[in-house]
Protein backbone atom coordinates (compact mmCIF):
# COMPACT_ATOMS: atom_id res chain seq x y z
CA UNK A 1 0.00 0.00 0.00
CA UNK A 2 1.30 3.38 -1.16
CA UNK A 3 1.45 5.80 1.46
CA UNK A 4 0.32 10.00 0.92
CA UNK A 5 2.79 12.39 1.84
CA UNK A 6 1.99 14.68 4.93
CA UNK A 7 1.46 18.36 4.46
CA UNK A 8 5.40 18.63 5.96
CA UNK A 9 6.86 16.30 2.71
CA UNK A 10 4.05 18.37 0.27
CA UNK A 11 5.87 21.33 1.61
CA UNK A 12 9.41 20.46 1.75
CA UNK A 13 8.58 19.02 -2.30
CA UNK A 14 6.96 22.27 -3.60
CA UNK A 15 10.25 24.56 -1.68
CA UNK A 16 12.52 21.87 -3.52
CA UNK A 17 10.59 22.82 -7.00
CA UNK A 18 11.42 26.54 -6.40
CA UNK A 19 14.80 26.54 -7.01
CA UNK A 20 17.05 29.74 -8.48
CA UNK A 21 16.61 29.27 -12.02
CA UNK A 22 16.84 33.29 -12.07
CA UNK A 23 19.89 35.44 -11.42
CA UNK A 24 19.12 37.00 -7.99
CA UNK A 25 16.98 34.15 -6.38
CA UNK A 26 18.36 31.52 -4.21
CA UNK A 27 17.12 28.05 -3.26
CA UNK A 28 14.73 27.31 -0.46
CA UNK A 29 16.42 28.01 2.91
CA UNK A 30 14.20 26.22 5.38
CA UNK A 31 10.16 24.99 4.14
CA UNK A 32 7.73 27.35 4.32
CA UNK A 33 9.86 29.40 1.84
CA UNK A 34 8.39 29.95 -1.14
CA UNK A 35 11.21 31.84 -2.61
CA UNK A 36 14.25 33.74 -1.66
CA UNK A 37 15.28 36.14 -4.02
CA UNK A 38 17.80 38.89 -4.02
CA UNK A 39 17.58 42.90 -3.36
CA UNK A 40 19.69 44.69 -4.97
CA UNK A 41 20.39 48.73 -5.03
CA UNK A 42 20.58 50.81 -8.51
CA UNK A 43 24.41 49.94 -8.75
CA UNK A 44 23.45 46.43 -9.03
CA UNK A 45 25.17 45.71 -5.78
CA UNK A 46 23.64 43.65 -3.53
CA UNK A 47 22.23 44.60 -0.11
CA UNK A 48 19.85 41.61 1.21
CA UNK A 49 17.26 39.06 0.65
CA UNK A 50 13.57 38.95 0.78
CA UNK A 51 11.71 35.74 1.13
CA UNK A 52 7.98 34.65 0.20
CA UNK A 53 7.08 32.65 3.31
CA UNK A 54 3.66 30.77 4.00
CA UNK A 55 1.98 29.59 7.08
CA UNK A 56 -0.73 28.04 7.02
CA UNK A 57 -3.11 30.40 4.83
CA UNK A 58 -1.52 33.46 5.66
CA UNK A 59 1.68 34.67 3.52
CA UNK A 60 4.56 36.75 4.63
CA UNK A 61 7.68 39.16 3.18
CA UNK A 62 10.62 38.24 5.48
CA UNK A 63 13.17 40.98 4.54
CA UNK A 64 16.93 41.53 5.38
CA UNK A 65 18.49 44.28 3.92
CA UNK A 66 21.52 46.77 4.73
CA UNK A 67 22.74 49.63 3.50
CA UNK A 68 20.24 51.76 3.28
CA UNK A 69 19.61 55.00 4.91
CA UNK A 70 18.42 55.48 8.12
CA UNK A 71 14.57 56.19 8.48
CA UNK A 72 11.62 54.76 6.52
CA UNK A 73 11.10 53.84 2.85
CA UNK A 74 8.18 53.44 0.93
CA UNK A 75 7.43 49.77 0.28
CA UNK A 76 5.72 48.14 -2.63
CA UNK A 77 4.69 44.95 -4.69
CA UNK A 78 5.05 46.20 -8.47
CA UNK A 79 3.01 44.01 -10.87
CA UNK A 80 6.57 43.26 -13.10
CA UNK A 81 9.15 40.56 -11.77
CA UNK A 82 12.15 42.61 -13.65
CA UNK A 83 14.99 44.87 -11.90
CA UNK A 84 16.70 46.31 -14.39
CA UNK A 85 19.08 48.68 -12.92
CA UNK A 86 19.75 51.63 -12.75
CA UNK A 87 16.08 52.96 -12.07
CA UNK A 88 13.81 49.99 -12.02
CA UNK A 89 11.07 51.20 -14.04
CA UNK A 90 10.81 47.67 -15.87
CA UNK A 91 8.78 46.31 -12.80
CA UNK A 92 6.21 48.60 -13.70
CA UNK A 93 3.74 50.46 -11.17
CA UNK A 94 2.09 48.67 -8.18
CA UNK A 95 0.44 45.26 -7.82
CA UNK A 96 -2.98 46.01 -8.28
CA UNK A 97 -5.07 42.79 -8.99
CA UNK A 98 -8.68 44.57 -7.65
CA UNK A 99 -8.01 48.09 -9.84
CA UNK A 100 -7.87 49.98 -6.10
CA UNK A 101 -6.48 52.84 -5.02
CA UNK A 102 -3.43 53.37 -3.26
CA UNK A 103 -2.64 53.62 0.49
CA UNK A 104 -2.74 52.31 3.45
CA UNK A 105 -4.39 54.98 4.72
CA UNK A 106 -6.98 55.81 1.79
CA UNK A 107 -10.51 55.53 3.02
CA UNK A 108 -11.51 53.59 -0.19
CA UNK A 109 -8.87 51.12 0.97
CA UNK A 110 -5.66 50.04 -0.55
CA UNK A 111 -4.25 47.58 -3.07
CA UNK A 112 -1.96 44.13 -2.98
CA UNK A 113 0.98 46.11 -3.66
CA UNK A 114 0.46 48.60 -0.83
CA UNK A 115 3.06 47.79 2.08
CA UNK A 116 3.92 49.65 5.48
CA UNK A 117 7.36 51.59 5.38
CA UNK A 118 10.67 49.55 6.03
CA UNK A 119 12.62 51.25 8.29
CA UNK A 120 16.08 51.36 8.37
CA UNK A 121 17.80 51.53 12.08
CA UNK A 122 20.87 54.30 12.45
CA UNK A 123 23.48 51.58 11.44
CA UNK A 124 21.52 51.18 7.72
CA UNK A 125 19.82 47.16 8.56
CA UNK A 126 16.06 46.50 8.51
CA UNK A 127 14.18 42.90 9.14
CA UNK A 128 10.62 43.36 9.23
CA UNK A 129 8.16 40.53 8.64
CA UNK A 130 5.14 41.92 6.77
CA UNK A 131 2.14 39.71 6.33
CA UNK A 132 0.41 40.04 2.99
CA UNK A 133 -3.41 40.24 2.77
CA UNK A 134 -5.67 38.55 1.01
CA UNK A 135 -5.81 34.29 0.88
CA UNK A 136 -2.69 32.35 0.07
CA UNK A 137 -4.71 31.28 -3.04
CA UNK A 138 -5.38 34.39 -4.41
CA UNK A 139 -2.22 36.46 -3.47
CA UNK A 140 0.14 33.63 -5.22
CA UNK A 141 -2.04 34.06 -8.45
CA UNK A 142 -1.02 37.67 -8.06
CA UNK A 143 2.27 37.60 -7.86
CA UNK A 144 3.14 34.66 -9.59
CA UNK A 145 1.37 35.23 -12.55
CA UNK A 146 2.57 35.21 -15.86
CA UNK A 147 5.36 38.10 -15.57
CA UNK A 148 6.21 37.81 -12.17
CA UNK A 149 6.14 40.71 -9.18
CA UNK A 150 9.13 42.74 -7.93
CA UNK A 151 9.64 44.06 -4.09
CA UNK A 152 10.62 47.74 -4.42
CA UNK A 153 11.93 49.59 -2.03
CA UNK A 154 11.95 53.65 -2.55
CA UNK A 155 13.95 56.86 -1.49
CA UNK A 156 11.03 58.62 0.68
CA UNK A 157 8.40 57.23 2.80
CA UNK A 158 5.05 56.85 1.69
CA UNK A 159 2.86 59.02 2.63
CA UNK A 160 -0.31 56.31 2.38
CA UNK A 161 -2.80 58.43 0.56
CA UNK A 162 -0.98 59.60 -2.81
CA UNK A 163 -2.46 57.61 -5.89
CA UNK A 164 -0.95 55.71 -7.80
CA UNK A 165 2.81 55.83 -5.53
CA UNK A 166 2.24 57.45 -2.26
CA UNK A 167 4.86 60.12 -3.39
CA UNK A 168 7.71 57.45 -2.04
CA UNK A 169 10.27 58.79 -4.06
CA UNK A 170 12.57 57.06 -7.00
CA UNK A 171 13.00 53.43 -7.13
CA UNK A 172 16.39 52.38 -4.93
CA UNK A 173 16.49 48.55 -4.59
CA UNK A 174 14.21 45.85 -5.81
CA UNK A 175 14.19 42.15 -5.71
CA UNK A 176 12.30 39.36 -8.39
CA UNK A 177 9.44 37.25 -7.25
CA UNK A 178 9.11 34.96 -10.03
CA UNK A 179 7.72 31.37 -10.23
CA UNK A 180 10.74 29.08 -11.43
Amino acid sequence: MRSIPGPISIIAILSGCAGAHQAGQTANPQPGTLLQAEMVRSDGRAIGTVELVATGDALSLAIDVSGMAPGPHGLHLHAIGRCDIPDFTTAGGHLNPGGRQHGLRNPNGSHLGDLPDLVATDDGKSSPVIRLSGSRAETLASIFDADGSALMIHAAPDDGVTDPSGNAGPRIACGVLQKN
